[in-house]
């Protein structure tokens, strides 16, 4: 082989194995209206985030380092938003929000947390934080 052709090879190899991680996750989004935003970044292997968004200026993110960690987020409404950060693995956060104006921000650090939610209304405003291993938070929230 030329030397060109052996640098070539390197290049490639060293390309497609550190695109792996980033190739290894999953992201589902699903927008409907106008001025959502969804956005996010995955470190890791088997991750997984979804994003449903139905109304008006709705706004998803979620940051996962780790493996197997799933983050999913349903809107309905106006200016909702939703945030997961998840450093850890098998990792599992998700709301859904139906209403206008309604914020949760959930952070886990650890291995095996859980955090479930759901808020109705108007205002409702959560945020959760995790820290060890095998937690597990529900809410439900009516507001305004």
């Amino acid at each position: 082989m030329t030397r060109k052709t052996i640098i070539a090879t390197a290049i490639a190899a060293l390309i497609s194995a550190s695109a792996a991680p980033a190739m290894a996750g999953g992201i589902y989004i699903d927008q409907f209206g106008f001025g959502n935003t969804a956005g996010g970044g995955q470190f890791g292997f088997n991750n997984s985030i979804g994003m449903n968004q139905f109304g008006l200026w709705n706004n998803g993110y979620a940051e996962q380092f780790g493996d197997n960690n799933t983050a999913g987020f349903g809107q309905v409404g106006v200016n909702n938003n939703a945030e997961a950060y998840q450093n850890g693995n098998w990792n599992q956060a998700g709301v859904a929000q139906f209403g206008d104006d309604h914020n949760a921000v959930m952070t886990q650090d650890g291995n095996g947390n859980t955090v479930v939610g759901i808020q109705v209304g108007n205002g409702c405003d959560a945020n959760v934080a995790q820290t060890g291993s095998g937690n597990t938070t529900a809410f439900v929230q009516v507001c305004g």
